[in-house]
Formats: structure tokens, sequence, C-alpha cells
């Protein structure tokens, strides 16, 4: 489900603004993610990336 706009560029800037308390609605306008494919990748992502590294590479 997705326009096929690139967006993974705006990821960083978007997590640390929100993590500083910005309104996330405010940071996605900002970033001229104003469709709501590009929203709502951003607002449904979770951070795995830690969780992940803790299992053993075979």
């Amino acid at each position: 489900m997705s326009c096929g706009k690139p967006i993974g560029n705006s990821w960083e800037e978007f997590k640390t603004r929100v993590e500083k308390g910005e309104d996330s609605k405010k940071v996605l306008e900002d970033l001229g993610l104003e469709r709501f494919c590009c929203r709502a990748m951003f607002l449904g992502q979770v951070d795995t990336l830690e969780l992940i590294n803790k299992f053993k590479k075979f």
C-alpha cells in the first residue's frame, strides 16, 4: 500500500523531531508528506533493529 514516493530519506528527521516533542502532524507537513500512504508508513513504523540485533546470526 504505497504510492511509490521515496520517503526513507525523511525518517531520521521525523524520528528526531518527534522525540524532541514536536507534533507529528506538523513534522509530516514540514517534510512534505501529505498523502495518506506516506503518513501511514511513518506513523505505523516501529524500530525493531535493536530487537533483531539480539538474535545470533548463522
